[in-house]
């Protein structure tokens, strides 16, 4: 899976480098055999981004860092390509803030709208995130209360769902940030949530959200693992 992460973001066209940063060596030992480069970290690291900041503090000619989590299959290159394209406009406007780029997709079942599993992102008017939540946010109060609970009121009024948006497992950093990131202490929020982007919000860092292109699914559980590849099967099948 992880191999497969990668050679998806090696078809990004506006991504120069691809390496996997692991505290596994058996990871390593299946990563350097489909030759994709990679990069063996500490292993005390208490989220990605801190791994992947050890790597990236070694590179000092990239202003942008990309982060494809490892258990994100399905993500599209074309995706990565939005995102990174988003932060590259953002650094050459005299109004730019972004600090970080990430990206959302629309939430289609009620069942994924009370999956902790699925990390659920609010924004502003403007397209930066004001929150990130396990739980259903935002929550319909009225609705709830007119129908008794929140499943009830997904499923007797289906366009609640349009309002709930899916975090994806992808961030683009300025690597300034990344590298003030990992400085920070983990923050209130982010220990409650168990949700790291949240140290960056808390830290005032501007966090833009685009819309993915395609749909993906994040490998949480060995359902979800089941789901994935019965999708690349059938994606398969397809096209032979």
């Amino acid at each position: 899976m992880v191999c497969w992460v990668a050679e998806r973001a090696l078809a990004a066209r506006n991504v120069d480098r691809v390496i996997v940063a692991t505290d596994s060596e058996e990871i390593l030992s299946a990563v350097s055999s489909r030759g994709i480069e990679v990069a063996l970290t500490q292993r005390n690291h208490v989220s990605g981004t801190d791994r992947v900041a050890e790597v990236a503090v070694t590179i000092a000619d990239a202003g942008i860092i990309v982060n494809v989590q490892g258990d994100e299959p399905l993500i599209s290159p074309e995706t990565i390509e939005r995102a990174v394209d988003a932060m590259t406009a953002d650094l050459s406007s005299s109004t730019g803030s972004a600090g970080i780029v990430t990206t959302w997709e629309p939430i289609h079942s009620a069942a994924d709208v009370l999956n902790p599993d699925l990390v659920k992102v609010v924004l502003d008017d403007q397209g930066s995130a004001i929150y990130f939540s396990r739980l259903p946010v935002p929550y319909p109060r009225d609705s709830v209360n007119k129908h008794g609970s929140l499943e009830a009121a997904l499923e007797n009024e289906p366009e609640l769902l349009k309002t709930f948006r899916k975090h994806t497992g992808l961030y683009v950093y300025r690597r300034d940030v990344l590298l003030a990131f990992t400085k920070w202490p983990q923050s209130r929020l982010e220990r409650i949530e168990a949700l790291e982007q949240l140290r960056a919000l808390e830290h005032g860092v501007k966090i833009k959200v685009i819309e993915a292109c395609t749909p993906s699914i994040g490998v949480d559980t060995a359902d979800d693992l089941e789901t994935v590849r019965g999708l690349v099967e059938e994606a398969g099948a397809r096209t032979t």
